[in-house]
Parts: structure tokens; C-alpha cells; sequence
């Protein structure tokens, strides 16, 4: 019983320290994604040079993470429950790794977009539509903390809140473009980062997925239909008349 009770308490430790990791990663994906924005919208490339600098960090957590989880699998020979937590631990670390990739790739195409004229209105909406990916993201770790399905549930839901508003980012761009050839070259440079902060939501969505998995035992049902609907070739090819 003392030898079982150990084993338990080293677990118990091992895993607060794995979470606690998560959490700090996730406050830093967090704090990139509004950096990212805003340095878009200021043409502040301090500030994107500061998300491209703080990428290596979100891969050192996600190193961390998948160390240790895969230490405690080897040593503590968790439980099923227990290793149902570990394994969703180590895939939320893996989507919080490819959002901080994400957004340095939005930081990236910030120094282009600095020489070239400013779209109106286009960066204003990007930063929003930033902000509430930034949001889902915060109420998909708070719904992990709380082991909240319900949370966890709505962030899936909000998910095609941030699919509207990148159809409808998109179809600006294709106006902007059709109205100005001189707008093409920065518009495809929005446009990608638009698809970075669709995609953002997406990974954010397999975290709440996540969630659910480890308080139901099985994953969502497919809830929603998917907003993303656009293809940029086809969808050019026909406003553009070619």
C-alpha cells in the first residue's frame, strides 16, 4: 500500500509539472497571436521580430512536454485513464506548437507588408479576427484546467465565428484586387495571413477536441459544419473572369 501510494504521488507530481508546462505554453502561443496582430496593424517590426524570436521558446516547451510525458509513460506505467491524460496532453502541446508557428509566420510577412502600401481597414479586421482565436484559445485551456466539456464544447462551436470572418476577409481581398491590380501582390500576403489565423482556430478546436476526449472517454461528434469553403485559385479564377 506505502509502494502504491508513492507511486501515485510521483505520478500526481509529474503530471502537475507537464500541466504546469502546458499552461506557461499556452500563455505564450497566446500573447503571440495578439503580438503577431498588432504588430500587423502598426507596422511595429520590433514587435514582429519579438514573435519571431519567441517562437523558439513555444518549441522548447513542446520539447519539454513530450520529454517528460514520455518519461512518465516509461517509469510510472500509467493506468488507462491516466495515460488517456498524458497522450491528450502531448497532442494540445502539439497544437500549441503549430499556432506558435502559426503566428511567426504571420510576424514574418510583416517586414514585406512594410513596403508596401496599406490595404484599408484590411489589418483592423485581421487583429480582430486574431483576437478572437486568442479568446478561444484562452477558454480551451481554462476548460482543460477545469476539465470543462461544456467549455471546451463551445470553443468548437465559436470556431466557425472565425470561419465567417475569414470568407469574409477573403472576398475583400478579392475586391481590393479587382478593383486595383496594384493591390494583388499585398492582398496574397493578407490573404496568407488570414489563412494562418483560420488555421490558428482550427488547432485551437483540436485542443477543446481534446478536452472532451479526456472528461467523455471519446471524441466529439462533428458538431459543425466547416465555414472554410473558399479555394483562393477557383474563387480568383472566377471573379477575375479567367
Amino acid at each position: 500500500m506505502d509502494m502504491q501510494q508513492h507511486i501515485s504521488s510521483a505520478y500526481d507530481r509529474d503530471l502537475e509539472g507537464i500541466q504546469a508546462q502546458i499552461m506557461k505554453m499556452g500563455g505564450l502561443v497566446e500573447e503571440a497571436i495578439l503580438d503577431a496582430a498588432h504588430s500587423l496593424e502598426t507596422r511595429d517590426e520590433a514587435l514582429a521580430e519579438k514573435v519571431r524570436h519567441g517562437d523558439k521558446a513555444i518549441d522548447a516547451l513542446d520539447d519539454l512536454v513530450n520529454a517528460e510525458a514520455a518519461q512518465v509513460i516509461a517509469l510510472r506505467a500509467p493506468t488507462a485513464i491516466d495515460l488517456r491524460v498524458i497522450l491528450s496532453v502531448m497532442k494540445m502541446s502539439s497544437n500549441l506548437e503549430r499556432i506558435g508557428d502559426l503566428a511567426k509566420n504571420m510576424a514574418k510577412r510583416n517586414s514585406v507588408l512594410m513596403t508596401m502600401s496599406p490595404i484599408n481597414g484590411t489589418t483592423a479586421t485581421l487583429r480582430r479576427m486574431a483576437k478572437e482565436v486568442e479568446r478561444m484559445l484562452k477558454d480551451a485551456l481554462d476548460s482543460y484546467i477545469q476539465r470543462d466539456a461544456t467549455l471546451a464544447r463551445a470553443v468548437i462551436q465559436h470556431d466557425r465565428d472565425v470561419d465567417q470572418m475569414y470568407n469574409a476577409i477573403f472576398r475583400e481581398f478579392l475586391t481590393f484586387m479587382m478593383e486595383d491590380p496594384r493591390n494583388i501582390t499585398a492582398c496574397m500576403h493578407l490573404h496568407f495571413i488570414a489563412k494562418n489565423i483560420e488555421r490558428m482556430g482550427d488547432h485551437v478546436t483540436a485542443i477543446a477536441e481534446q478536452v472532451v476526449f479526456l472528461v467523455e472517454g471519446e471524441m466529439p461528434e462533428d458538431e459543425r459544419p466547416k465555414g472554410d469553403k473558399t479555394s483562393l485559385d477557383a474563387d480568383l479564377s472566377a471573379q477575375l473572369g479567367q
